[in-house]
């Protein structure tokens, strides 16, 4: 009788080890999981979000603090539609995020594995995007890293740079309205409020 007890007690310690292991080994595959996970994959989660879920909160380069919700995402940058303030869609490269607030079941459901990517989101580059806006003529407002905004309208997009007509927010782009131009690289912009519109691209 003490020997089958003996043998019980042998049977679940092993099973218990067994299941501990099988554990470990469960949270290693997850934690090496998540080391490959990149930023464009968890805001591509959040961007699949219902209308029930609440507003992130976008911290930019230049300091402005943005209520939103992901409704597009690039190769390097992400698509916003403002919770409040002036109407438009945001846009903005990925490096000039500094953080992005939202609640703690938000954040683990970001985390979870992501639908494949199609090759088209790869190649839909900040370029891509801001050659789109050219195209479209629409007004922008460019918030720069330096806490600056310029107005007007995108002339032109290069591979790391845009041309800018200044004139005033809401005016049409007309030659007698352009009070100068600037050349603006990428890397200064923090992020781009498209006037007139709930979308990009």
């Amino acid at each position: 009788m003490r020997w089958d007890r003996f043998f019980d007690d042998l049977e679940d310690q092993l099973a218990s080890e067994w299941e501990a292991e099988r554990a470990a080994l469960d949270t290693e595959a997850e934690r090496l999981r998540l080391s490959r996970v990149a930023l464009h994959e968890r805001l591509a989660m959040l961007a699949a979000a219902d209308a029930t879920s609440p507003a992130l909160s976008f911290e930019f380069a230049d300091g402005t603090t943005l209520r939103a919700a992901v409704t597009g995402v690039g190769a390097d940058w992400v698509a916003l539609l403002p919770a409040e303030g002036r109407a438009g869609a945001v846009i903005a490269p990925f490096s000039a995020i500094a953080a992005i607030g939202m609640p703690h079941h938000e954040i683990l459901r970001s985390a979870r594995p992501a639908p494949a990517r199609s090759a088209l989101a790869d190649r839909l580059t900040f370029g891509f995007a801001l050659r789109d806006l050219v195209r479209r003529r629409v007004g922008v407002s460019i918030h720069l890293g330096s806490g600056r905004a310029l107005t007007g309208t995108i002339d032109r997009a290069g591979a790391d740079h845009l041309d800018l007509a200044l004139h005033e927010p809401g005016a049409p782009r007309r030659a007698e309205s352009v009070a100068g131009h600037r050349i603006v690289p990428f890397s200064a912009v923090a992020w781009i409020l498209v006037e007139g519109t709930s979308s990009v691209l």
